[in-house]
């Protein structure tokens, strides 16, 4: 059986868009240390990162989220809307907040990961990627989890949520949205059901678990 260093006749070609030169060097002499991967371009910045990409074409793409002149999802949106099938991304990052994770996916990335995992974790990311798979850093694929059995509340049954855990009645809470005392308790009602509360007090108690408000100090 061959192993995957060895599956390619051609380099996996990759491009590297960070803001950052140690970042990009690191990232350079990790992947060009293996002769089945090539780092063919870097870039500093969004604008210059699509120019790249544009010219060479690259298998893969490891991408900053946060970047000058276009950051990372606007790079994303930008190559999706390309004619031509683009690279695959892997968002390098060192934000680890389940909204980047989620907004990434969405936005077409193949994969999420922390800049200072293992070197050989990077290259067997890359090889994967560029084979047509996902990749995922076990803490982000265990809080995408967690994001995805979490119960989830509109914005307005948030904004009720917060002031429910305040002890606020749904008189009150009418009367601070400016709606109705029924759509206040409709409100309440629909986020009981929601949480499979039996009481207002067994919302606050799932909900600051779930993570959907903050724990009140003791």
């Amino acid at each position: 059986m061959k192993s995957s260093s060895e599956s390619f006749t051609n380099p996996i070609t990759v491009v590297i868009a960070d803001d950052h030169p140690v970042v990009r060097e690191g990232l350079a002499a990790i992947l060009n240390s293996q002769s089945d991967i090539k780092v063919v371009a870097e870039a500093t910045n969004g604008e210059d990162t699509l120019v790249v990409c544009d010219q060479y074409l690259p298998d893969v793409l490891l991408l900053d989220l946060r970047m000058p002149r276009k950051d990372g999802l606007q790079v994303m949106a930008e190559l999706a809307a390309r004619a031509v099938c683009g690279p695959g991304v892997i968002v390098m990052t060192t934000y680890e907040s389940e909204d980047d994770i989620c907004r990434s996916l969405k936005s077409g990335a193949k994969g999420y990961l922390v800049k200072d995992i293992a070197p050989q974790e990077i290259r067997e990311s890359v090889r994967r990627v560029a084979a047509g798979e996902s990749v995922l850093s076990s803490n982000f694929a265990a809080k995408l989890a967690e994001s995805i059995a979490r119960p989830q509340l509109s914005k307005r049954e948030r904004q009720v949520l917060k002031y429910l855990a305040n002890g606020r009645s749904n008189k009150e809470i009418a009367q601070i949205l400016y709606i109705s005392e029924h759509t206040a308790k409709a409100h309440v009602r629909a986020i009981m059901t929601k949480l499979n509360a039996a009481s207002r007090t067994e919302v606050v108690a799932i909900a600051t678990r779930h993570g959907l408000i903050k724990a009140v100090p003791g």
